[in-house]
Formats: structure tokens, sequence, C-alpha cells
């Protein structure tokens, strides 16, 4: 293959018979990954092979080149959601040793063992304030957990019996509690003892989000949420 210097030859069309299927790129494309086989193929490092009409021939299954060539055109892999053929496109990434691509279709390793899941609890202090009294006045504060582990919440409801004015009804998974604008001070109290509590049921914190939004001319209202995770084994019946 003869080897030019000049930046108008990498640019210009190159024709691939890939297994019988036509591409036309550029060689500059082919070359983004020296160190692959496409890039010592069209660097003359080894004899190329054309088909009758002076196409580059290699045998290789052409349906997954077109993904081979848009990684080597964006450096991004781009998947159909219903892609199945993951396997055997990673044994065409390796054929044409392109690392980048090779490392794009490992199987991430799993974050837990298979029998192995993850429980969520969420935390959420959601709380109304007067839009034009000065200080700001809270009107009412809402603290509740939502969790589908029931020891944790049956040990909420046993363990804050302190603040069981406060508590309202358990359902769907949640238990709450409300503060009016005399007790709203103790929300913080409360919240404080429940991070603590659920932490030390061997949960950690995973992130945290601030919400604000208007509801009424007269009112803001500011949400907290806090997700906590912790791993659990399945049991089999």
């Amino acid at each position: 293959m003869d080897n030019g210097d000049g930046g108008h030859r990498r640019n210009s069309p190159v024709t691939l018979n890939v297994g019988g299927h036509l591409y036309t790129t550029t060689l500059s494309t082919l070359q983004r990954y020296p160190d692959s086989m496409l890039g010592a193929m069209f660097r003359g490092d080894f004899p190329t092979t054309k088909d009758s009409k002076g196409n580059y021939f290699i045998d290789r299954d052409g349906t997954l080149f077109r993904y081979i060539l848009n990684f080597l055109r964006t450096s991004e892999l781009t998947l159909p959601s219903d892609f199945s053929e993951k396997d055997l496109l990673r044994k065409e990434a390796d054929f044409y040793q392109i690392e980048p691509l090779i490392d794009c279709l490992q199987d991430p390793m799993p974050l837990y063992p298979p029998d192995i899941f993850e429980q969520i609890v969420e935390l959420s202090s959601t709380r109304k304030l007067s839009k034009y009294s000065n200080p700001v006045a809270v009107i009412i504060t809402q603290l509740t957990v939502t969790a589908k582990a029931h020891s944790l919440r049956e040990g909420i409801c046993k363990n804050f019996t302190k603040w069981s004015k406060h508590m309202m009804d358990t359902r769907d998974c949640q238990v709450s509690f409300t503060f009016g604008p005399c007790d709203y001070h103790q929300e913080v109290n409360l919240r404080v003892h429940l991070m603590d509590y659920i932490m030390k049921q061997g949960f950690t914190i995973r992130n945290t989000r601030v919400h604000h939004m208007s509801e009424r001319a007269n009112e803001n209202t500011v949400e907290h949420h806090w997700t906590f995770c912790r791993p659990a084994r399945i049991v089999v019946d």
C-alpha cells in the first residue's frame, strides 16, 4: 500500500468491503487508533487484500462493522436499546484490537453478589414558609420516612414515642410526623435522631437534594430529601 504523507490523502475517501458490506470513510478515521489492526493495516505494516473492484477487503462480520466504524469516527459507543449481539461485537473489537472499544464493551462488575440486593430508605422534610412575615414564619413542617423494610418502620414507631403525638398513621411503607407553627423546631431535633437511627441500622447516605417551590401566593415550600441504602441478602423460601 502506498504511504502518502499529505493531509489531502488522509482525508481522501477509502472504501472497504467487509464481509460483502461496503463502507466508505477516510484514511484518518481508519488510523484514529494507530496501535489497532486497522491503524497498522493502513500504515502499510502488513499486506492488504482488495476485491475485484479495488476495494480493500476484510473477511469479517460486515453488519457489525458499522458499530466499529462509528466508534472510529466519534470515539463513542452507541448501540440500539435492543442490541443483542454484544458478545459478537466484543470479538470483532478484539480482532481489530481497538483497546478503547474493548474497554467500552467490558461487562461492568456488579455492585453486589447475585444473592445480595440494595435496600433503600428515603427521608424527606417538607416545610411550608410564610412569604411575607419577617422573620420568616414556619406554617407547617412534615417529616416522612419511606422504607419497604418493615423492621425499620416498626423500630421507628417503637423508639420515637417522644414524638408520638406528631406521628401520623403509617401507610404505603411510610411513617410521617407533622409539626405546627409552635413546635416546628422539634422537627430538626427529630430529623437528627432519625438520621442517626437509620445509619445505625446499617444504612449509608447515597445522596441529598433540596427543592424549592411556590404553591400559593402567600407560601413557599422547601423540601429536603436524603436517600440511604444498605445491602441485604435475598431470602429464598
